[in-house]
This record gives structure tokens, C-alpha cells and sequence, in this order.
């Protein structure tokens, strides 16, 4: 990879020199778990101010309707926050997708929702590392990219969703919408502590079973009732028996019960599935449905199936990785040692390479102890990962394609 131009370096310095900070600091401030809509409202239009400095269109897009079902068996609609939308150039001739997200797992009630320094340089809050300060990451390197003479070459679309911690069931459509004929995509979940980027991702599925079985005295007529109770933890056990190198499952809760008298005839047993390749997910599916159907038989129960993969797998393939080693030999100009590896975790990414472009999904800044009261950002990551991100969109430019 050829040298650091001048005009590079004046973007880079630019792109280093933005308040991200004080950015961090103002949005982590705001709760915006993805079940708080006051929240969630508060922080989009912040965001929608922030990054109105970029040229092109800002726009609050609706999510759409998601269903889940409730500790009753009842399908319920749950309605989500906008999702911000920014859109710069769609004429040029490279076109790239950078995703991040709003939501936090911390609702409005968690104890969680202060700022501290734990020590000099890191910074101690809900949402500093995952992700906020990825979002100040974004528009610190797109505001310098804005200056640079290789901008008029560059369209992008920002797509900033309220929903991702939950699955992105209200962002989906929105995000395979947005990576249509785009030649690369950088998502910006926190990167480890260490630097090290997510590589190869599993797919994830989450699985709500509805059993309903029949009611009756546990002890005048107990053998005239089927226990609802019995076939999911039944359904449990053989789903969790699925597990394999290539499927993680885990049944995670059931719903159901009531007097200790009654035998019960409702419940719902709650699994998520991660397959690490689409042989494995298809399989997983059809496992699923030939273990309810057995169950349904063994317990003279009903078994009705709610939910799906909302996450196909994320291999590693070539054109994934020539954008990682992208990735790479632009952290190595810049003095950073870039390394990646495989993980359990899941993002937006998923999402974004089943559609066929290649992403990375870890350019946000380094930090840890995510989904926790320990949750840290690196402050000093900041700058850093901005440089990275700059001179990856220059270099993509410069080369058409990842």
C-alpha cells in the first residue's frame, strides 16, 4: 500500500480534531434504551442535528411493526423509534453504507445512566463504547472525508437504527434497502479492548413456541389434562440436545403455570439459535419443527412456532476479507496493529453481508464490559479509529472497490 499522500494527511488531522468527546458525553447522557421512545425521540434528534452538517438529506424514518408474543401466547405489535437516515451523493461512482445504532440495552429505569472516569482516558458510561461513540466516530471521519479532494467520488449512506440491541426487526427492511450497489459497508460496533476486530459472525435466531395443552384437578382427574408445562421443558431439553461446533443453542425461559393444583395448560418456551453456517441454520430450523412435532405427539399437545433468524450467518469470504486487509494495511500506515477473529456475538452486520457486500462490523472506538454497568470507552480510540476510518473511505475511492 503506497505511501501517506499530503492531501490524506490533512484529512486524517481533520478527521482526529473533531469533538467526538464531547459528543460521547452529551448523547450518552440521554437514555435511550430500545423500549424508551421519549428517549430514543431526544437522542434521533440530536443525532438529526449533528449530522445535518453534511451535505445531501437527513430524514427520521418510521421502523416498522414488530411482533412478539407475550408470557399469555398473545401476538402482540411493539412500536419502535425512528431510524436516522442520511444520504450524500447517490450519482457517485463509489458508493458505501456506514450503519450504527441509537439504542442502548439499559431501559429508562436501570440504575445505569451516569457518566464516570474510572481512570484518566477512560470513560465509564451507558452506551460510550456500544455505541455512541461509533456514532462520533461516523461523522468525525465523514466531516473531514466532506473536505478532502476525493469526496466528489464517494456517495454514502448513514443509516443510525433504534432497535439493534434488539434484533433490528424494525430496521431490517431498511437495511437491506440501504445495501443495494454498494461496493462496501463499515459498521461500527466498539472494537475489543485490544483492538481486534469481529471477523466471521454466527447467524442468530429467536424462537417463541406457543404450547397449549389441557387443563384439569391435579388430583381428582389429573390424567384427563395435558401439562402444557411438562412438553416445553420436554421441548427444552431436545432442543438443547441440538447443540453442535456449528449450532449454539440456548433454551433461555418458559412461560407458563399457575396453581399448584391446576395441571397446566399453557406455556411458551423461549430458545435462541446460532448457526454458524446456512447449512447449519437450515438444519437447525427443520430440527426445530421435527422436535415440536414430536413433543406435540408424545403429549397430546398443540405446538404453534412464533419468530425466526433474524441474522443469517457472516462467513469470511473473499470479498469480505480483501476488506478487512483493507482494513489493515490502512491501520498499519497509521501505526495501529489491526487483527480480527471470529465471534459468537451478532450485529447489523449479519444483515448487511447477506445481501452481498462486504462489511466490517467493529470500526467504532475500543472499549469493553458492553451490556453492563462496567461498560467503558477508550477515549483515546476516538481519534484513532476516526484516522482509520477517513483513510478506509479514501483508499476504497481511490480503488473503486473493496
Amino acid at each position: 500500500m503506497t505511501a501517506l499522500t499530503a492531501s490524506e494527511m490533512a484529512t486524517l488531522e481533520r478527521a482526529a480534531d473533531a469533538p467526538m468527546l464531547a459528543a460521547v458525553e452529551a448523547w450518552a447522557a440521554v437514555n435511550s434504551g430500545t423500549g424508551n421512545l421519549a428517549g430514543l425521540k431526544t437522542i434521533a434528534g440530536m443525532l438529526a442535528d449533528a449530522f445535518a452538517v453534511l451535505p445531501g438529506t437527513v430524514r427520521l424514518v418510521e421502523p416498522d411493526p414488530v411482533e412478539s408474543v407475550d408470557a399469555a401466547g398473545r401476538v402482540q405489535t411493539i412500536v419502535r423509534g425512528d431510524h436516522l437516515h442520511i444520504r450524500v451523493r447517490p450519482d457517485a461512482p463509489v458508493q458505501l453504507l456506514l450503519t450504527g445504532h441509537m439504542d442502548t440495552v439499559f431501559p429508562a429505569d436501570h440504575p445505569f445512566q451516569s457518566l464516570t472516569w474510572r481512570e484518566p482516558g477512560v470513560l465509564n458510561g451507558p452506551g460510550t463504547a456500544d455505541m455512541k461513540g461509533g456514532i462520533a466516530v461516523i461523522l468525525a471521519a465523514l466531516t473531514a472525508l466532506e473536505a478532502s479532494p476525493l469526496a466528489p467520488r464517494i456517495g454514502y449512506d448513514v443509516m443510525i437504527n433504534s432497535d439493534e440491541e434488539t434484533g433490528s426487526h424494525a430496521s431490517a427492511a431498511l437495511i437491506a434497502e440501504l445495501a443495494k450497489g454498494k461496493a462496501a459497508a463499515l459498521t461500527y460496533e466498539p472494537a475489543l479492548p485490544d483492538g481486534t476486530l469481529a471477523g466471521a459472525r454466527p447467524g442468530s435466531g429467536n424462537f417463541s413456541v406457543s404450547i397449549h395443552g389441557r387443563s384439569a384437578h391435579a388430583g381428582r382427574n389429573p390424567e384427563e389434562g395435558r401439562n402444557a408445562l411438562i412438553a416445553a421443558a420436554d421441548l427444552a431439553l431436545r432442543l438443547n440436545a441440538l447443540k453442535s461446533p456449528d449450532l449454539k443453542v440456548n433454551p433461555a425461559k418458559i412461560d407458563g403455570g399457575g396453581p399448584n393444583n391446576v395441571v397446566p395448560d399453557q406455556a411458551i418456551l423461549r430458545v435462541n439459535m446460532r448457526p454458524a453456517t446456512p447449512a447449519a441454520m437450515a438444519a437447525a430450523e427443520a430440527a426445530l419443527r421435527d422436535a415440536m412435532a414430536a413433543v406435540a405427539r408424545k403429549h397430546d399437545v398443540h405446538c404453534h412456532l412464533h419468530g425466526g433468524f433474524n441474522r443469517p450467518p457472516k462467513p469470511l469470504d473473499e470479498p469480505a476479507t480483501r476488506l478487512f486487509e483493507l482494513v489493515r494495511d490502512c491501520g498499519a500506515l497509521l501505526g495501529i496493529a489491526i487483527d480480527w477473529k471470529a465471534t459468537g456475538g451478532v450485529c447489523d452486520g449479519n444483515n448487511i453481508a447477506a445481501c452481498g457486500v462486504p462489511v466490517v462490523d467493529t470500526m467504532g472506538p475500543r472499549g469493553g464490559a458492553i451490556h453492563s454497568a462496567d461498560e467503558f470507552l477508550i477515549v483515546d480510540s476516538l481519534p484513532e479509529r476516526a484516522r482509520l476510518s477517513a483513510l478506509t473511505m479514501l483508499r476504497l475511492a481511490e480503488r473503486g472497490t473493496a
